[in-house]
Order: C-alpha cells, then sequence, then structure tokens
C-alpha cells in the first residue's frame, strides 16, 4: 500500500508539473483557433475559392499552401470543401498543397507547439510548409491532365457556427473544442508522466538521440499507431525532447503523426484510390524521413 501510494505522489507531481507548464498553450490554442473558426473561416474559403480565377500557374501552390495551414478545419472538414472546389474548376495540384498543408498544421495547432519553444515550432511550420509545396508538386508533374482526385459523393458539411450572437457562436465553437481536444490533451499528459515516471531517459536518448538515424525512422514510424490529436501528443514531445529525442526526430514524428492520422486516412483511402493512398502514405513517410535527417544536420 505504501509503494502505491507513493507512485501515485510521483505521478500526480509530474502531471501538475506538465499540465501547469502546457495549459497556457493549450488554452490559448483553443481560443485563437475558434476565433479563427468562428471569424476566419468563410474568409480563408472565399480567398482560395477566389484563386482559381487568377493565371497564377504552378506558383498557386504557395498561397494555397499558406491558406491550407490557416484553415482551422479537420480533414473530414476540409475534404468536403476541396470537393466543392474541385467542383468549381480548381485545379489539383492546388487542392493537393491545401490538403497537405490543412492536414499537418493549423492555427491551433501552431499555439500547442509554442510549448516545445521556439526551435521546434518554426521547423513544425516550415517543413509541414514545405511539405504542401512537394504534394503540389509532384501532382502537378506527375498527374498532368491526368485527375488525382476522386470527390465523389462528399458534399460540404452545414456549418455549426450559426448562431446569430457572435459571442454565444464564438463561446459554442470554444466548447466543442474542449469537448473535441480535451481528452487527449489530458491523457497526453498522463502517458507523458508514465514516461518521466517508468522509462529511463538514457534508454530513450539511445533510441531517439542526435546521432542515431535509426532514432528518425523510429520517431517516424510510431508517429503512425500514437499520433491521434495534436494537442494530446505535445505533452509527450515535450517530455520526450527533455530526455534526448533529437529535433529531427521530433520533426519526423510531427509529419507522419497528422497525415497517418487515422481518421485522415480513411477519408483519404476515399478520395484517392488504393494507388494513390499508397502513394501518399510513401510520400508522408519519405518527407518525414529527409526532414528528420536534414534538421538533424543544421540544429
Amino acid at each position: 500500500m505504501d509503494i502505491l501510494r507513493r507512485e501515485s505522489i510521483y505521478l500526480w507531481y509530474y502531471f501538475t508539473v506538465q499540465f501547469e507548464q502546457i495549459f497556457p498553450y493549450w488554452s490559448l490554442g483553443m481560443l485563437i483557433g475558434s476565433a479563427v473558426s468562428v471569424f476566419g473561416k468563410e474568409r480563408i474559403n472565399s480567398l482560395f475559392s477566389s484563386m482559381k480565377d487568377k493565371r497564377i500557374g504552378l506558383f498557386g501552390i504557395i498561397p494555397a499552401v499558406i491558406l491550407g495551414i490557416l484553415s482551422p478545419l479537420c480533414m473530414y472538414g476540409t475534404i468536403p470543401i476541396a470537393a466543392s472546389f474541385s467542383e468549381k474548376g480548381m485545379r489539383d495540384d492546388w487542392l493537393a498543397s491545401f490538403m497537405m498543408a490543412s492536414i499537418l498544421l493549423n492555427p491551433q495547432l501552431i499555439v500547442y507547439s509554442m510549448a516545445l519553444g521556439g526551435v521546434v515550432v518554426t521547423i513544425r511550420i516550415v517543413s509541414c510548409f514545405l511539405c504542401g509545396i512537394a504534394a503540389g508538386l509532384l501532382v502537378h508533374f506527375c498527374w498532368r491532365g491526368k485527375p488525382f482526385f476522386c470527390f465523389s459523393g462528399f458534399r460540404e458539411p452545414a456549418s455549426h457556427d450559426t448562431d446569430p450572437n457572435l459571442l454565444l457562436r464564438f463561446l459554442k465553437n470554444f466548447g466543442r473544442n474542449i469537448k473535441a481536444t480535451g481528452p487527449y490533451f489530458l491523457l497526453g499528459i498522463v502517458l507523458s508522466a508514465l514516461f518521466q515516471r517508468y522509462v529511463p531517459s538514457e534508454t530513450f536518448a539511445r533510441l531517439f538521440g542526435r546521432n542515431e538515424g535509426f532514432g528518425v525512422l523510429m520517431a517516424a514510424t510510431i508517429g503512425v499507431p500514437v499520433y491521434v490529436c495534436g494537442g494530446g501528443t505535445i505533452p509527450l514531445l515535450q517530455q520526450w525532447l527533455f530526455d534526448g529525442m533529437s529535433v529531427g526526430s521530433a520533426a519526423a514524428f510531427m509529419i507522419t503523426g497528422p497525415a497517418t492520422k487515422i481518421t485522415n486516412l480513411g477519408a483519404l483511402k476515399i478520395v484517392l484510390g488504393t494507388k494513390r493512398f499508397l502513394l501518399y502514405i510513401l510520400f508522408s513517410i519519405a518527407f518525414a524521413l529527409f526532414t528528420g535527417l536534414l534538421v538533424n544536420c543544421i540544429v
């Protein structure tokens, strides 16, 4: 009984310390995410939709990536909107860049990631931007003149943000945000506390350390089954970096995690088909490995 009580005290200590460190970023991220969703979502969508009338060619993938990062929607929300863009004549390479960037990052996740430090959040933003660019370029050069997406059956969903009172609309969105991300945020801190207590930091540093290319591969691989919610992985990444994970390994995890999140994969499988879906998985893992190795050489 004394052992259980002692272990409970240790775990509670680790939990409360990390909760105090990350809670401000989580709260601010939800506030910003809800604000963008309520007050900026329509503007972002209209800006992207208006691009189809501009003759900027391949260079359109750059604003497409930026708007994808700014979009607050999850992938199940992004795909129906992308389907409506496609029906209006939007180019597939622009759509690929927009959707790839939207999968990997959003304003809320950027704020969450600030808990990991300026270097890591900068690497996350830059790597996601370049991944979106790479996705658009591949679709442009490898599928020129051929359709890449199949959006049949997808329709733009009805918006939940319809309350005529702007303050109530914001508060309702904020409440849905708490309900959607809160459990994963708390689970991430619980898992982080367990890692701190029971996984020796020397072992973690050996597996994911700076000088091990194998560590980048391991980080990219565990991103596939571990990543469920962006906010829930921030406590884990914070502890892993403290325990010796290289920044390159963290960068690889932050790409394969959201790119292979199970809810994203289900939607993407429908719009890509089997062959292009497998190519998407290979592209995500290859880009994550390249990014992780490059970051470890630079940082």
